[in-house]
């Protein structure tokens, strides 16, 4: 099946188009009896996380707010474990292999389209407004994911709209939301991202700041909300680039921001100087509760502005694979890092793949390189772990040859048993930027200051004229068998290859045969007849099992 986001001519324009396109290649499940939002539909989407394939769920009908004016809906799972959705949601078709699926994000991260602004009346996220003593968040089913977190959040899957003081540069950020009251809630915001910056320098003027946050998205705002963008660029015209057309954006109610025009749920509200409410804890990506409870910005919220029924995108976060977060940093990361490698002129890379399994995305990168030049792969280890889109956090880097598809952890462990001499090939950064949130870390006042392994399982570049030959397939032979796999009957699709036989000379390393005198033979006590080395011919004689 080849399907594409593009299937009916136009972008996705909305979160209920993407769910219409998710359900028509079987990945969406409505549930319609009643579930609560306290635990019960966090703890359905972890389970649900770990199925292969693995839906984003719909709740229809959530319990304790079947009569709320409001109406919302509740979506988790969103992409989940699935580069499916992934691949939709970049406007790519859904069966494209993962590596040329990062190539492609890669390229389109690279394309800017600035925002199209429409009037009011063209604004479906202006169906419905309250304003006021007219808003009452209790009246969303705000969900609390984990037993111990601080309270119940919004704005885990949502995208944050700020400006910046300075430059007026709008910024898209995601960023959870605790509800603090009817009409309040926090912004819990780490150290370094865009929105503190601007409420930092808004406030050392004595400035109120002014938000909106949408609260229910297609989930590219997401995926663009979580990444790292130049400082003076707005993120809309990064949304616009992937969609391949401006982002439809609507001049805010009590605010000069422009908010996403197709949005479900948006809320406007302010940031008074120096407004703080203690908040936290909240389970995070590492699959570990964050800090305990603390101050972060308080906001008021003026405006909620919404969709009939509307839908509120949710995220959890935890373990692989039933951290949102994930799959899609697998991808967005991934994509990230090799521009910047390729913003750096560095040659030879075929591919870079932050491995969703490590700490939702964070903890682990893998490159593929073809060598071209002595200490080309240190160069490259060197530079994944500190370029701007892969320094944070990021414990595990290792390098591969281009015959190694980093996004096959079978390869790559393949790679690390067969070309890496640990002692010779492993090297440690220190001191280098990590996270508040890195569990590993203690005492914790040793946070936010981490460690980074960088492992070279590439080939010895002194040697690889010599290099033990490696077993591949003739080219030829391949393509006559793939093209009649199914003609033999053979299961499911034809598997990728990456290396091939070529016309090169074989060096063999193992010397010794078992017939006596064919190899120079041990020499026994005196006057004993001469013996074949069996020690030796055991080393490498096929059958490893067999001693």
């Amino acid at each position: 099946m080849t399907s594409t986001a593009t299937t009916q001519g136009t972008a996705i324009q909305d979160l209920r188009d993407w769910l219409n396109r998710v359900e028509a290649i079987g990945e969406l499940v409505r549930v319609r009896e009643p579930v609560d939002p306290i635990l019960e539909m966090s703890s359905i989407t972890y389970l649900v996380a770990k199925q292969t394939p693995s839906p984003a769920v719909l709740f229809e009908r959530i319990k304790g707010y079947e009569d709320s004016p409001i109406g919302a809906r509740s979506l988790w799972n969103l992409l989940g474990p699935s580069f499916k959705r992934i691949a939709l949601t970049h406007e790519e078709p859904v069966d494209l292999p993962r590596l040329e699926l990062i190539r492609r994000v890669k390229e389109k991260m690279n394309r800017r389209i600035p925002p199209r602004e429409v009037a009011p009346e063209a604004a479906p996220i202006y169906e419905n407004s309250l304003f006021g003593d007219d808003i009452d968040l209790h009246q969303l089913p705000i969900p609390k994911h984990w037993p111990l977190d601080g309270g119940r959040y919004a704005g885990t899957a949502d995208v944050v709209v700020t400006r910046d003081p300075d430059t007026g540069y709008l910024n898209l950020g995601t960023y959870r939301m605790m509800l603090q009251g009817s009409r309040q809630t926090g912004l819990y915001l780490s150290p370094g991202k865009d929105a503190r910056l601007h409420i930092t320098r808004a406030w050392q003027r004595g400035e109120t700041v002014k938000i909106a946050a949408a609260w229910g998205v297609d989930p590219l705002f997401m995926v663009v909300g979580s990444q790292t963008f130049p400082k003076n660029i707005s993120e809309y015209e990064f949304a616009g680039g992937i969609k391949g057309e401006p982002i439809p954006v609507v001049r805010a109610k009590t605010s000069d921001l422009l908010i996403p025009a197709n949005a479900e749920l948006v809320v406007e509200g302010e940031i008074r100087p120096n407004s703080i409410k203690k908040e936290g804890p909240f389970g995070e990506f590492p699959g570990y509760y964050g800090r305990p409870e603390a101050g972060c910005p308080l906001v008021d919220i003026t405006a909620v502005h919404f969709r009939t029924r509307p839908i509120l995108t949710n995220a959890l976060m935890a373990d692989y694979p039933s951290c949102e977060q994930s799959a899609f940093f697998g991808v967005a990361r991934s994509a990230r890092i090799w521009s910047d490698l390729d913003r750096l002129g560095v040659p030879g890379i075929h591919g870079v793949y932050a491995v969703p399994a490590g700490a939702g995305g964070f903890g682990m990168t893998i490159v593929s390189l073809e060598q071209r030049y002595a200490g080309h792969a240190a160069q490259v280890l060197a530079l994944v772990a500190q370029v701007p889109g892969g320094a944070y956090y990021t414990k595990w880097i290792i390098a591969v040859d281009e015959d190694v598809d980093p996004t096959d952890i079978d390869q790559v462990i393949w790679a690390m048993s067969s070309r890496c001499n640990p002692i010779d090939d492993i090297d440690i950064l220190r001191n280098t930027w990590s996270t508040w949130l890195d569990p590993t870390q203690n005492p914790p006042e040793k946070r936010p200051y981490g460690s980074k392994a960088l492992i070279n399982a590439c080939k010895d570049h002194r040697y690889l004229p010599v290099f033990s030959k490696r077993t591949t397939l003739r080219e030829d032979v391949y393509r006559s068998i793939a093209a009649r796999w199914h003609q033999l009957g053979l299961p499911g699709e034809v598997p990728t290859v990456r290396a091939f036989e070529r016309d090169e000379q074989a060096v063999y390393h193992e010397t010794g045969a078992f017939e006596p005198g064919a190899h120079q033979a041990s020499t026994g006590p005196a006057g004993a007849p001469n013996v074949p080395d069996l020690q030796r011919e055991d080393e490498g004689n096929g059958n490893a099992f067999m001693m």
